[in-house]
């Protein structure tokens, strides 16, 4: 965040106008990154994904890979206390939430960002982000993952669903919320029927309008 803050300096966009942070949840296989990749680069933004993870791990002084673990496994309860006798550094689920929201928090001051997933949406009050959904049809999504990590229909359906489960789950289990409902969102996007660049212009236009960018 230091380098993020010293780079902003430089380049003066410490002195432009507040924009929230643009935080993008997306369904797997829907091509979210992307879109959210390049409204950050049209703006010139912060661009935030698994960058995250080596900001918790840097401020808890912790190997990058134990994040990631929680990340993808979502732990909890017993499994927690099995996975701290197991490792010799483990960061409990709890404070890795803490040290999340402290990253957020910290981004939603400056704004100017775009972050991919992390709850962010469900973090950051209102004041301080534009959350957008992005999402497409299973049987899209599934052909996109099978063909962009060139595995089979099966095993890209059981990414797709084994993910999709785990972060609802851990969204339902932190902030009893459901991560589908499109409530919780300012834009829903179907790139089922939108193209990425389609998507991005509509992020982008809607940015335009609102905050003069």
């Amino acid at each position: 965040l230091q380098r993020m803050r010293a780079a902003r300096k430089n380049a003066g966009l410490d002195t432009k106008p507040y924009v929230p942070v643009v935080t993008i949840s997306i369904d797997p296989g829907s091509g979210g990154c992307q879109v959210a990749r390049q409204v950050a680069d049209r703006f010139g933004f912060d661009f935030l994904n698994r960058e995250i993870i080596k900001e918790i791990a840097d401020s808890v002084h912790i190997n990058p890979d134990v994040i990631e673990n929680i990340e993808k496994e979502r732990l909890s309860g017993v499994e927690d206390l099995i996975a701290s006798c197991l490792r010799d550094t483990y960061l409990w689920p709890g404070m890795y939430l803490e040290h999340l929201e402290k990253v957020l928090y910290a981004l939603g001051e400056h704004g100017r960002t775009v972050v991919v997933g992390r709850a962010a949406n469900f973090i950051l009050p209102p004041e301080k982000r534009f959350s957008v959904r992005i999402t497409a049809p299973l049987e899209v999504r599934i052909e996109n993952v099978a063909r962009i990590f060139s595995v089979p229909v099966a095993k890209a359906k059981s990414r797709i669903k084994g993910r999709e489960e785990k972060r609802a789950a851990f969204i339902k289990k932190t902030f009893h919320k459901d991560i589908r409902n499109p409530l919780y969102y300012e834009m829903v996007l179907n790139t089922g029927f939108m193209s990425i660049d389609d998507s991005t212009e509509m992020i982008c236009q809607y940015l335009e309008h609102k905050y003069d960018i």
